[in-house]
């Protein structure tokens, strides 16, 4: 919502508060305000000025000699647009004039001859070109004709304005309005609401005459009022609603769409004129859509409308889709002398339905869909009413042709201050709430502590006592809560043990070079049968389908976080990023049905996705592309975190290269698996070599023990033996690495592979595996019996458990 702060000074005294004053407080009441910005740089010595004559220049055709007088004097000053003439009220810059940019004016010779001065456009002053009316887009700006020559143009064309762009959440669309912002300043400054003048005068003839209204739906709509306003003259809106229109970000059309435009932004109201002519009946039937018909909206695009959409017809076809956008065939155009206005009260989810399957968002259908106050309705329509009878020459018929069965009536909500001190820990007294309910301009009945207030229906949100707590507290000002420290062992702001645990994987992850990621929990049909993890698979479970999905492509909600974390990886390939590493903590949603009303059991999973190079040393022109081992040293280092121990076991999975994937397991519980993509799988995404991980992080940290350890920084030294075993070719080295580990001892601190041969001078179905393995003991030095003794148990267990042999 744009608010003009010119324009709010209608309805309510600011005081001298600086717009960034201003700003500051509405922030701390509850609406964000999310920008302060000037309609316009400032600009000077730009007056308004009255062209005498206007000749062509001698020597050029496309440019205009103009005398032009300013009040004080007449300036000779030459102008190139196409659109001046004698006559006009224009705006003159004057010599030694600023104009936003830095452009200063001065006296200068174009073709000959002198110049003191430049005609000016909305542009040059600093207007936004989107919003300058269509007939100025070309050329200079036109005032009105009551105009004074020699007047600052600022203040005429309300350059010197200040907008305030507030952040609305959904449930205040009070503030969707000037009016509604109006209430909540005057709340915030203890001052009062200045309310426009609705009443209108009206002709001898009588709206009944004209027209007659046939709701057949009255809960898709309750009300519907009709004005008639004859012999209107269709020309441009004051130039002061001009301005306040473009302030809010609305391009000026003519003074009826104006003036509906206008009455919209004060009141939150949605207003729509119908050319009376065009309608052709003297019938305004309100009913839902046939299936299948059609009708042109005012973009000239042809619709084709569903069975609950609402619509507006003359009895015969639709000429409006109610509260989103009138139809082609009932505009009001320059020949329109009578109009029929439309003051409505729809329901919020038929406009929605409307909005989403044509995807048409407007002023109007974002105000119905929030809901509108329904006591606001008819003050809209004849405050319209007045200002067609004023700016559009029209005379009003007597009466509104309605149809009414709309409900007005106030909630109402109790509290006592004792219930509102202990919720807010303050100390305010019954009279201060008194005062906060009377700011706030809400009734109510007060018996000494007890308060029944009456919520006006401008407050849609508000239907709780806890509703009003917010309202009391807002007002009563956050800052002025008083705070406490937290008492005892458990406090406010301390992690649990998974929110840390959550964090330091993180922090390793992104160490290790891996960004994070946050993907949709909606997925296709197709993904989620999509890199399952095994041991989810194994418990048959199904992908909950929503009933009313957004898209096919998020019907789904998912359970693996893969796909589209592959696809979110194949998205940037595509955009010239070749590298990537991503991983994300995300919840899969697992149910034994498809089709459920039951809430699905949600799991934490942690996956990751890598493409291309790993590492690069251009100086030594080393490069290492990603690997299994890469990944699967990530995922080694995940566990060492949690102080666990991983066991990785090869394995095929569907959608994973068959040579190159592992199941990883703890504790003999499977959780989770590491390795490429399928080639298939690949393509299909226009990927390289890819590597994923995706493992059960939930069971992970529940299994983590949070007990303090300490280990002595050894002050003896170590001993190493290598070990080079000749095995079977499909023995596992992961395997023999354990057994080593678990026959060594307590002396044995670390084993590592670091070597693996096959091929010449051995034989076949066999290979090498060497092994370092590292004794220490951190209180003393190790003797060579000791390492010995030990080394002797390893050759022993490998082969009783592998056949192994020592490599001669």
């Amino acid at each position: 919502m744009f608010v003009s702060l010119n324009w709010l000074k209608q309805y309510v005294n600011i005081d001298n508060s600086t717009p960034e004053e201003l700003a500051e407080r509405i922030t701390r009441s509850g609406i964000e305000v999310e920008g302060i910005e000037r309609i316009a740089p400032e600009s000077t010595n730009v007056v308004v000025g009255y062209v005498e004559s206007c000749e062509q220049h001698p020597n050029a055709d496309k440019l205009n000699l103009c005398q032009i007088n300013v009040g004080t004097e007449t300036y000779q000053i030459i102008c190139g647009a196409p659109n001046i003439a004698q006559g006009q009220k224009i705006a003159a810059a004057l010599p030694g004039a600023r104009l936003p940019g830095g452009m200063k004016i001065k006296k200068a010779k174009l073709r000959g001859v002198e110049s003191h001065g430049m005609v000016c456009s909305l542009q040059e002053l600093g207007i936004d070109e989107k919003f300058v009316p269509k007939e100025f887009a070309e050329g200079i700006f036109v005032f009105p004709e009551d105009a004074e020559v020699g007047t600052p143009v600022a203040e005429l064309l309300n350059l010197d304005d200040v907008i305030l762009e507030l952040g609305l959440t959904p449930n205040r669309a009070d503030a969707m309005s000037m009016l509604g912002v109006a209430y909540e300043v005057a709340a915030i400054l203890n001052k009062e609401v200045n309310l426009p003048e609705e009443a209108y005068p009206t002709s001898n003839s009588k709206a009944a005459d004209f027209v007659q209204v046939k709701v057949e739906d009255n809960e898709l709509n309750p009300y519907y009022g009709a004005y008639v306003i004859e012999n209107v003259k269709i020309a441009p809106s004051p130039l002061w609603m001009r301005n306040y229109l473009m302030a809010a970000g609305i391009r000026p059309i003519n003074n009826v769409v104006d003036i509906t435009n206008y009455v919209l932004l004060v009141y939150g109201q949605p207003l729509h004129a119908f050319d009376y002519d065009k309608v052709a009946t003297k019938e305004i039937v309100v009913r839902t859509a046939n299936e299948g018909e059609t009708m042109q909206t005012l973009d000239d695009q042809e619709r084709t409308l569903t069975g609950d959409e609402l619509v507006i017809t003359n009895g015969k076809e639709p000429i409006a889709l109610a509260g989103v956008m009138g139809g082609a065939n009932s505009e009001v155009t320059n020949q329109t002398t009578t109009v029929l206005l439309e003051a409505a009260y729809f329901d919020s989810r038929a406009i929605r339905r409307s909005s989403k399957h044509h995807n048409l968002r407007s002023e109007a259908s974002s105000r119905y869909e929030k809901g509108i106050d329904p006591n606001r309705v008819k003050k809209a329509g004849a405050y319209a009413a007045r200002l067609l009878a004023e700016y559009a020459g029209g005379a009003v018929a007597e009466g509104v042709v309605e149809f009414d069965e709309l409900d007005r009536q106030e909630k109402k909500v109790e509290l006592d201050t004792a219930s509102v001190n202990a919720r807010l820990g303050t100390t305010i007294s019954d009279d201060e709430i008194a005062s906060i309910l009377t700011r706030l301009q809400f009734g109510f009945e007060q018996d000494n502590s007890q308060f029944a207030v009456s919520i006006p229906t401008r407050r849609g949100d508000i239907s709780l006592f806890e509703d009003m707590l917010e309202e009391i507290a807002r007002i009563y000002g956050y800052d002025n809560i008083p705070y406490t420290l937290p008492e005892g062992e458990a406090f406010a702001g301390k992690l649990t043990t998974k929110q840390y645990l959550k964090r330091q994987l993180k922090q390793y992850l992104q160490g290790a070079g891996l960004m994070e990621t946050i993907t949709y929990s909606l997925t296709s049909k197709a993904r989620t049968e999509m890199l399952v993890s095994p041991e989810v698979k194994e418990q048959s479970v199904h992908a909950v389908a929503l009933k009313m999905p957004m898209s096919e492509e998020h019907s789904h909600l998912r359970i693996s976080l893969l796909p589209e974390l592959v696809d979110t990886l194949s998205y940037n390939v595509a955009r010239k990023q070749d590298n990537l590493g991503y991983f994300e903590f995300g919840r899969i949603f697992l149910s034994e049905e498809e089709q459920t009303t039951e809430q699905p059991t949600e799991t934490a999973r942690l996956a990751g996705a890598i493409t291309g190079t790993w590492t690069e040393q251009p100086w030594q022109q080393e490069k290492k592309p990603v690997d299994f081992y890469v990944v699967k040293g990530i995922v080694e280092g995940i566990f060492a975190q949690l102080d666990l121990e991983p066991v990785f076991q090869q394995a095929q999975v569907d959608g994973y290269h068959p040579g190159r994937t592992a199941t990883v397991s703890h504790n003999g519980r499977a959780v989770g698996v590491v390795g490429q993509l399928h080639p298939t799988v690949q393509k299909a995404y226009d990927l390289k070599e890819t590597y994923v991980f995706d493992l059960d992080v939930a069971y992970l940290i529940d299994q983590y023990k949070e007990e303090p350890s300490f280990r002595t920084v050894p002050r003896h030294p170590s001993v190493t033996r290598d070990i080079a075993l000749v095995v079977d070719e499909a023995a596992h080295a992961g395997d023999i690495q354990r057994t080593i580990k678990e026959a060594g001892g307590e002396l044995v601190q670390q084993v590592q592979i670091f070597d693996v041969y096959q091929g010449e001078h051995m034989e076949a179905g066999k290979k090498s595996i060497a092994y370092t393995v590292l004794y220490q003991d951190p209180t003393r030095t190790l003797t060579d019996e000791e390492v010995e003794a030990s080394y002797n148990s390893i050759m022993e267990a490998v082969k009783a458990a592998h056949g192994a042999e020592l490599r001669s």
